[in-house]
C-alpha cells in the first residue's frame, strides 16, 4: 500500500531534502508542498494526504495552529511535526495539537521512516531529545499553562497576533481571513486588553517568545 504525503515547510530546500529521501521509499508518494500552515490546511482539504509532514515554525499560520486545524478538519490525518525547536513548550502545544510525532531537524531524515512506520501503524514517535522533554513536562507539570497564548487567546485571535507579528495590515489580515477590517481592529483590542500590551512591539516580542511566528 502507497501512503500519500504533503510536505509543508517555509524552506525549499528543506523540502527538497525530505521529498528526495521519499522518493526512495516505495510505500510513499509526495503528493504536495506548502510553504506556511495555511497553504499546508488548504492542500490537506484538496489533495487528502494520509500524512502531513509540518515544520513548527512558519510565517502567516504557524504549525501548531495548522495541526489544530488539519487534525480538526480532516481527522484521519496523521501529522509529524519537524521542528529546531525542542522547547516544552512548543513540543506541549504540538502533541495538543494532535500530532502523532515530534522529530527534531536535527535527526529528521535519519528518523522519518521510522516516524512515518510508526503514526501509520496509530502510535506516537517521538525523537530521544523530544521524548525527555515531554517526561520533564509531565513530572513538573509546567507552572502556570493558563498564562500560554493557547489558553490565553482564541484561534482567530492568536491567527491574528501572528499576522500582525509579522508585519500586515489591517486590510492585509482582513482579506486573508476574509472578515471585515472593523473585525480585525476589534481583535487587536482585545488582545491587547487580554495581554495588557500596549505596543506592536511588545506584541511582536510575545508572539515570538509563544512560537505563533518564526523568528
Amino acid at each position: 500500500m502507497s501512503y500519500k504525503v504533503l510536505l509543508a515547510d517555509d524552506h525549499k530546500i528543506v523540502r527538497d531534502g525530505l521529498r528526495t529521501l521519499l522518493d526512495k521509499n516505495a510505500g510513499v508518494r509526495v503528493v504536495g508542498e506548502a510553504e506556511n500552515g495555511r497553504i499546508a490546511v488548504q492542500l490537506t482539504k484538496k489533495l487528502a494526504p494520509d500524512i502531513v509532514i509540518l515544520d513548527v515554525a512558519m510565517p502567516d499560520l504557524n504549525g501548531m495552529e495548522a495541526a489544530r486545524q488539519i487534525i480538526a478538519e480532516c481527522p484521519g490525518v496523521k501529522v509529524i511535526a519537524v521542528s529546531m525547536h525542542s522547547d516544552r513548550r512548543f513540543v506541549s502545544e504540538m502533541l495538543k495539537a494532535g500530532a502523532s510525532a515530534y522529530l527534531s531537524k536535527d535527526y529528521a531524515f535519519d528518523e522519518l521512516e521510522t516516524a512515518i512506520r510508526a503514526v501509520i501503524s496509530n502510535k506516537v514517535y517521538l525523537s530521544p531529545d523530544i521524548s525527555g522533554v515531554v517526561v520533564d513536562n509531565y513530572v513538573r507539570q509546567t507552572p502556570n499553562p493558563e498564562s500560554s497564548a493557547f489558553s490565553l487567546l482564541s484561534q482567530r485571535e492568536r491567527e491574528v497576533v501572528q499576522l500582525l507579528a509579522e508585519g500586515k495590515t489591517a486590510k492585509e489580515i482582513a482579506n486573508e481571513l476574509h472578515v471585515s477590517i472593523k473585525t480585525v481592529e476589534t481583535h487587536r483590542t482585545n488582545i491587547m486588553a487580554k495581554l495588557n500590551i500596549h505596543r506592536l512591539a511588545e506584541l511582536t516580542k510575545y508572539a515570538i517568545r509563544e512560537g505563533l511566528t518564526p523568528l
